[in-house]
């Protein structure tokens, strides 16, 4: 289903505790399955309640680079008004500090 240059990474982070979310899954979460070759997103999911807020959370992220944090920031502010808008941030935050080690780790092994 994805090819060999793709990783898997998840970010995770703390929703508040009145959040569905938070009730469910005790955090909230990120999946983003990535293109090593040019950055980009390829998939993504997160932990929700509700279908629709993943499959929204998914338009905002497919297609656009991971390492793109001024932009996917600002569509999460703009688009994204559920109440876990923070925990999403700093869940996609986590996922890219994730997959910027990643990278780096499998360079060095490359090499």
């Amino acid at each position: 289903m994805y090819d060999k240059d793709t990783i898997y990474v998840i970010g995770d982070a703390q929703s508040s505790t009145n959040n569905p979310i938070t009730q469910q899954f005790s955090s909230f979460f990120i999946a983003l399955v990535v293109d090593t070759t040019n950055n980009k997103i390829v998939d993504a999911s997160c932990s929700a309640t509700v279908q629709l807020t993943s499959d929204f959370t998914r338009s905002i992220f497919v297609g656009h680079s991971i390492l793109a944090s001024d932009e996917l920031e600002n569509q999460i502010r703009t688009r994204y008004f559920g109440s876990s808008q923070k925990a999403l941030i700093v869940a996609y935050k986590d996922a890219q500090k994730k997959y910027k080690l990643a990278i780096s780790s499998r360079q060095k092994t490359e090499l």
